[in-house]
């Protein structure tokens, strides 16, 4: 029965993903551990927000990536739309022993469109542009989409004491192939899956465990992830 379970899960990867990659464990667990921010200039349309994620290979000690964010945000009056225009520092380490690490600059515009279904729905729809500036690479630039749902489970809304269940997809589109050096990345990058369950520590101050699977062209990992959510 072993055996047979061995069997089918790699038929079912050679059917989600058309190439391998013999340099990463994608059966090994990475772990992701994020703190996001954000907050107004007083009772202005304006704010700031940012994020710290430190993403490993496995759940911890392999760097994957150390990404440092912060952007300027506005929201227009009588609306709950959020538009950020912002700047990304990524270091991007390699799997195993290697201490090779690529850094990356990014540029990035966002629109977040909140919105709620019912009674305890909460639904944020989030559009990104990024321009890339990656060591060694030529300048490209890419789409994000990604569609978070929160349902607190008692409470009808997410402030203080609110249990609630989190997901969230993204989906990432190259608007260039040629990335330099003869080589070519595919228009899908990649996309993530993620399913948390949250809790609301105070009315600006949540935290989140879950587990997120990210599937591109070449490879399908799980990361868990731990997240820490403030609102100053």
């Amino acid at each position: 029965m072993k055996n047979n379970l061995t069997i089918s899960l790699i038929l079912i990867s050679c059917l989600f993903y058309s190439k391998s990659n013999g340099q990463v464990d994608d059966t090994k667990t990475g772990g992701w551990y994020m703190y996001f921010w954000n907050t107004n200039i007083k009772q202005s349309s304006f704010g700031f927000q940012g994020d710290v994620q430190y993403r490993n290979w496995n759940v911890i000690g392999d760097l994957e990536q150390l990404l440092l964010r912060g952007g300027f945000t506005y929201v227009p009056q009588k609306t709950d739309v959020k538009f950020t225009l912002g700047y990304a520092f990524i270091l991007s380490g390699t799997f195993g022993d290697s201490k090779d690490k690529t850094p990356e600059s990014r540029i990035y515009q966002e629109a977040l469109l909140p919105q709620k279904v019912g009674q305890r729905v909460y639904i944020t729809h989030r559009f990104r542009f990024e321009q890339r500036f990656i060591e060694n690479q030529n300048f490209r630039t890419r789409l994000r989409y990604n569609l978070f749902i929160n349902l607190p489970l008692n409470k009808t809304d997410l402030k203080k004491g609110a249990v609630y269940l989190s997901f969230y997809n993204e989906i990432f589109i190259n608007n260039q192939r040629d990335i330099g050096d003869g080589k070519t990345v595919e228009i899908f990058d990649r996309n993530r899956t993620y399913g948390a369950i949250g809790y609301s520590i105070s009315d600006k101050l949540k935290i989140q465990l879950g587990y997120m699977h990210q599937a591109s062209n070449n490879l399908g990992k799980g990361q868990i992830q731990l997240s820490v959510h403030q609102k100053m």
